[in-house]
């Protein structure tokens, strides 16, 4: 049974073996998942993490595979899913102190984009919780502004050790 969003085209590109921790590669993801493209070539080129840019080639090799192989317009795609998946690890070696090594595990992920042709679907973003106004019978009475607070004492001196 196909339904109308079977019918949509999907476009993806990938990179493998990305130099960077999928944990890093994620934050930066899920900054732009479920964006435009336009949209989120903007927020890539304004994040101040490393791995934007890696996630940026990805993000351009899809709109340039959508382009030239399925003749869609760049401007007007979305990304439907962005995935970041653990590589393998390298494991890697430092000299210590008396004869001991520590480990260094220099990680790599995949990075994976799908894009789809359509209309961007609003999002539900999280709001501030609105507040209702307080009936002036409930609400606390502000405390007078004629009374002072009492001021502030300076530090004692020690008293003397009598002798």
């Amino acid at each position: 049974m196909a339904t109308a969003e079977d019918t949509r085209q999907v476009v993806r590109a990938e990179a493998k073996y990305v130099h960077t921790s999928a944990r890093k590669a994620r934050l930066v993801a899920d900054t732009i998942r479920g964006r435009s493209v336009p949209e989120a070539r903007t927020v890539l080129a304004f994040t101040t993490k490393a791995a934007a840019r890696d996630v940026e080639k990805v993000l351009r090799s899809a709109v340039a595979n959508a382009e030239a192989n399925h003749g869609l317009e760049g401007d007007e795609l979305l990304i439907e899913t962005i995935t970041i998946d653990e590589g393998p690890t390298l494991k890697r070696f430092r000299p210590r102190a008396r004869g001991r090594v520590a480990r260094i595990y220099k990680r790599t992920c995949h990075i994976t984009v799908r894009l789809v042709q359509g209309e961007q679907v609003e999002q539900p973003r999280r709001q501030a919780a609105k507040q209702e106004p307080v009936p002036e019978s409930v609400a606390p009475e502000a405390p007078p502004a004629a009374e002072e607070k009492p001021k502030r004492r300076s530090p004692r001196k020690k008293k003397e050790a009598a002798a």
